[in-house]
């Protein structure tokens, strides 16, 4: 059976670090384009960063750009999304995805559960 599962929330400051990990069973996710969304309370679902399986290029939405990393790690068949210079709008239920596709598609295949990030003094 194919699963995704992240983890790595949790409640942090503002201006602090957490690292979200997605990690697969069933499949090997370098070769699956992976995506990170996030959905804040009362908000739609919202693109946070993506790596392609064809040449692991990125992309960032806006508001994450300079503060988010997005990496593999094939030998753990793991994703890793490095977040830092974390804000309270940052706040939010963060999902990895996994898709075929070489590129960042407009929609996945398969999604995690999602894991919490709360960003509070």
């Amino acid at each position: 059976q194919l699963q995704l599962v992240e983890s790595g929330g949790g409640l942090v400051q503002p201006g602090g670090s957490l690292r979200l990990s997605c990690a697969a069973s069933g499949f090997t996710l370098n070769y699956y384009t992976i995506g990170w969304f996030r959905q804040a309370p009362g908000k739609g679902r919202e693109g946070v960063s993506c790596i392609s399986s064809s040449n692991d290029s990125t992309w960032y939405a806006d508001p994450v750009k300079g503060r988010f990393t997005l990496s593999r790690d094939n030998a753990k068949n793991t994703v890793y999304l490095q977040m830092n210079s974390l804000k309270p709008e940052d706040t939010a239920v963060y999902y990895c995805a996994a898709d075929y596709s070489p590129v960042c598609p407009y929609d996945y295949d398969y999604w995690g559960q999602g894991t919490q990030v709360t960003v509070s003094s």
